[in-house]
């Protein structure tokens, strides 16, 4: 009898085993009732930070700047390298927008809850088709030892994170590589909307790197030409030839904003340093931004516009403009960027022998556009692309 009542209970055993871990984990703190502290102090400890690490690593991170310091890992901040990258070689930025810390804290829960660090993360980064191809590609490099390469596409993972930061609810948004010297124009999901190749700056006069948002797509725009290629340009053949000005449509304009007779000019009498105009050239196919330009916000005289030298976009050797980036397929772009057939596809075969006043059609919503120089990035096809060092910026093609 004593065996079989100590038989009855062992059979409880198992239980009271469970029962005291229900007690156990029903006096964990709920994560969504922690405090970032908390958050980060569990999050700190070496075996589950250091799982985040090794997938930061990954994804082509830097992570010496998250090492831990006295106990506490700089969680949030590796979150938000994996979210939204840190800015890249930028000439100018608009505004930078800050992380969604909602999201970063939400992400951080999940973890304190035990979920896969791998899926965690991949909701943190972008869903974009071209960073997850950069990423296979990373992981390849860095298998073949390929460092060099490999920087280079880390380079190129960051600059799609930072993109993912500053388009944030943006419907569409709009990439240049000038490095590459092509457009892409992408979803709200990141995928590939349009394509097309550009004529970007030349070495001596390079397009700059933007970070900012278009404005408003212009019709028939006036040339307003700028002050360092008005001197250094159009000043001397105005002198030289008297006829130069009518024959390529371009007016003289005072500190009024009124045009001027240049019949009316002592030409010998303007220089560089004395020249109390600018140029302006009428709207017209002739004109150097052709029948269309997009205007972005930005205090360096930069947009995307159309072009009177279309032949230019069969060539290979693209790096031919002043700073401004030309578009291929203007009409695309704008329609892209309405978000609907703002313009007919047979705009630019219209006749124009006469010049058609500019109209300006506001954009309902911001559009990211970003001038960058990327020295890698994936086609539609996910095959991955090196570009040249046109700028000769100190990154060069990589071996592969």
């Amino acid at each position: 009898m004593q065996m079989l009542s100590g038989l009855g209970r062992s059979r409880y055993i198992p239980l009271l085993i469970l029962f005291s871990l229900a007690i156990i984990q029903s006096c964990k703190k709920d994560p969504k009732q922690m405090s970032r502290e908390e958050l980060t102090a569990t999050l700190s400890q070496e075996k589950n930070y250091s799982k985040i690490l090794e997938y930061a690593l990954a994804a082509g991170i830097n992570t010496d700047k998250f090492a831990v310091q006295k106990d506490n890992a700089p969680v949030f901040a590796l979150l938000e390298e994996a979210a939204y990258g840190h800015k890249p070689s930028l000439r100018y930025t608009e505004k930078k927008i800050q992380a969604d810390t909602a999201v970063l804290r939400s992400a951080a829960e999940e973890l304190v809850k035990g979920q896969s660090i791998e899926k965690v993360l991949e909701l943190l980064e972008p869903a974009y088709p071209v960073y997850r191809n950069l990423k296979i590609h990373y992981a390849r490099l860095l298998k073949e030892n390929k460092k060099d390469s490999a920087a280079v596409v880390a380079e190129s993972l960051n600059a799609y994170r930072w993109i993912h930061r500053q388009s944030k609810d943006a419907p569409r948004l709009v990439m240049v590589n000038i490095r590459g010297a092509y457009l892409t124009g992408m979803d709200s999901s990141g995928n590939n909307a349009i394509t097309m190749r550009t004529v970007v700056g030349k070495r001596d006069t390079p397009t700059p790197t933007i970070d900012t948002y278009a404005t408003s797509i212009v019709t028939h725009p006036y040339w307003n030409v700028p002050k360092s290629i008005a001197i250094k340009e159009i000043l001397p053949k105005a002198k030289a030839s008297k006829d130069y000005m009518a024959n390529n449509r371009i007016e003289l304009i005072n500190s009024k904003g009124e045009a001027v007779d240049p019949e009316e000019i002592d030409w010998d009498e303007l220089s560089a340093e004395n020249f109390p105009y600018r140029f302006r050239q009428e709207t017209g196919e002739d004109n150097s931004l052709g029948l269309l330009k997009v205007e972005i916000k930005n205090p360096l005289a930069i947009y995307l516009h159309d072009t009177n030298a279309r032949y230019l976009f069969s060539t290979n050797n693209r790096w031919r403009s002043h700073g401004c980036v030309r578009v291929q397929h203007p009409t695309e772009l704008a329609n892209f960027m309405a978000g609907t057939e703002l313009l007919k596809s047979d705009f630019l075969t219209e006749p124009d022998t006469v010049s058609v006043p500019p109209k300006w059609h506001k954009l309902k919503r911001r559009i990211p556009v970003f001038l960058l120089y990327l020295g890698a990035d994936c086609n539609e096809k996910g095959d991955l692309l090196y570009f040249e060092d046109v700028y000769k910026a100190g990154s060069g093609v990589p071996k592969v």
